[in-house]
């Protein structure tokens, strides 16, 4: 049966080729949510021909969902000949902006040199494409299976997957009786599987000055310079404290291993969006968005307090200094264990396929295992996918087409291990079995 897997995957090549291209041409970036229903129902549309029942479910009232822009989720379920476990291959069919650089068309699937090149190629419109073809070769060559298989292509994994993972799951998608087993086609490389991924905090802060005219500064106060002193203590003080914090989870790339900052955007004074020039005023106000990193040994709670502890040093000590600090997201780390089912079946096939030993890692950022885990609270769930990870958001974004080819493989085999042997009961270490958004 695994020879007849292998084959069957091999026989689909052009098909898993053409598939990936179809995926890749619907723009589905995100902001604002772009072309999800006709991405969803192209999905769909193609598992119901399969044999697969197929349901659409918005992500009513999240971030973002309008009727302009309806955050829509496809699940698909195709029953086998009796009761018995379900794997579930959940994609996100989001994309980020295109940015620049690019030499090719993002959006037109470019194959050249072996690989499939576009927005979303990587992240994570191959990997879809590498888990449809895995189930339905499963399917062909095995028709008689207990248990179920789902496909899931849902919404707004860039921006937290409120709308798609998040709310599915406390919808009961992806919960115990529905489904039992989950991978996620993320781009870890085909010879990796990743337990899970650090944790995130978001958060803004806004400093406030006094509008005055821009030739007299003095009757003014300026939030910018304000804001600039915040950034001079992030400097010397924060990011090299920060780079002293290791974890032990085993995060790639290697530097993701410490904590880490990163600054998503910053701005004071007058929107630069207009045509002419601006009017010479003090800004009274500048905003910067962070974005912390954090790993499974530090709380969240001391992860939040360095930052207020600078703001408040800068209070007491610095003149007119008011701030406001907001929350936008908060995710705690999660790994689950490499011996669960799913990370077995997965390693299992690598070594069927690859004819090598899987190695385990951690994302550096986070994906919707955090929701999967915390609101499904299903804990047998790991990512595994064709592509590179530093490929994910860059220009020319590629995945190869040998690495389509040998993740569908294992994930089929993954699914028929997971469908044919006797189940366990797999373990998840967290710092909490909670989510905040």
């Amino acid at each position: 049966m695994r020879d007849e897997l292998r084959q069957s995957v091999e026989s689909k090549v052009e098909e898993l080729v053409a598939l990936t291209r179809d995926l890749i041409a619907f723009p589905t970036i995100n902001p604002p949510g772009e072309a999800y229903r006709p991405c969803a129902e192209f999905i769909g549309e193609r598992l119901k021909r399969k044999g697969f029942q197929v349901e659409y479910v918005r992500g009513e009232s999240t971030p973002g969902d309008s009727d302009r822009y309806p955050r829509i989720n496809v699940i698909c379920r195709y029953e086998g000949r009796g009761p018995g476990p379900c794997v579930h291959f959940n994609s996100h069919i989001d994309v980020v902006e295109v940015g620049y650089g690019w030499t090719v068309d993002p959006f037109a699937g470019v194959v050249k040199d072996g690989k499939v090149f576009g927005r979303g190629a990587c992240d994570m419109k191959g990997g879809l494409a590498s888990s449809i073809i895995a189930a339905e070769s499963l399917i062909e060559c095995f028709p008689e299976f207990y248990g179920a298989i789902e496909i899931s292509g849902t919404v707004d994994e860039e921006s937290g997957g409120l709308g798609g993972v998040a709310y599915l799951a406390r919808h009961g998608y992806f919960s115990k009786p529905r489904v039992d087993h989950v991978i996620i086609p993320e781009p870890l490389h085909k010879d990796q599987v990743c337990l899970g991924h650090r944790g995130v905090w978001w958060s803004e802060i806004e400093t406030r000055g006094s509008i005055a005219h821009g030739s007299m500064p003095f009757l003014g106060d300026s939030a910018i310079r304000h804001m600039g002193a915040f950034l001079n203590v992030l400097e010397d003080e924060l990011y090299p404290a920060l780079s002293k914090k290791q974890t032990q989870m085993p995060v790639i790339p290697p530097g993701a291993r410490s904590s880490t900052l990163n600054i998503n955007s910053l701005h004071g004074g007058q929107d630069e969006r207009h045509d002419g020039l601006p009017s010479p005023c003090v800004a009274d106000s500048c905003r910067i968005v962070l974005d912390r990193r954090f790993l499974i040994e530090e709380p969240l709670e001391d992860v939040k307090q360095e930052i207020v502890e600078i703001l408040e040093n800068l209070r007491k000590t610095r003149r007119n200094f008011e701030y406001e600090l907001k929350d936008l997201l908060e995710v705690l780390p999660v790994m689950a264990d490499k011996d669960s089912p799913v990370a077995r079946a997965v390693a299992d096939g690598i070594k069927d396929v690859l004819q090598k030993d899987a190695s385990y890692v951690v994302s550096p950022g986070t994906y919707d295992q955090k929701h999967i885990t915390r609101l499904g609270h299903l804990h047998d769930c790991i990512a595994y996918g064709p592509g590179k990870l530093e490929m994910a958001h860059r220009p020319d974004e590629f995945v190869g087409i040998e690495d389509l080819v040998d993740s569908a493989k294992v994930m089929a085999l993954a699914a028929y291990s997971l469908l044919t042997e006797p189940d366990a009961s797999p373990i998840t270490r967290t710092q909490s079995d909670h989510v905040h958004s």
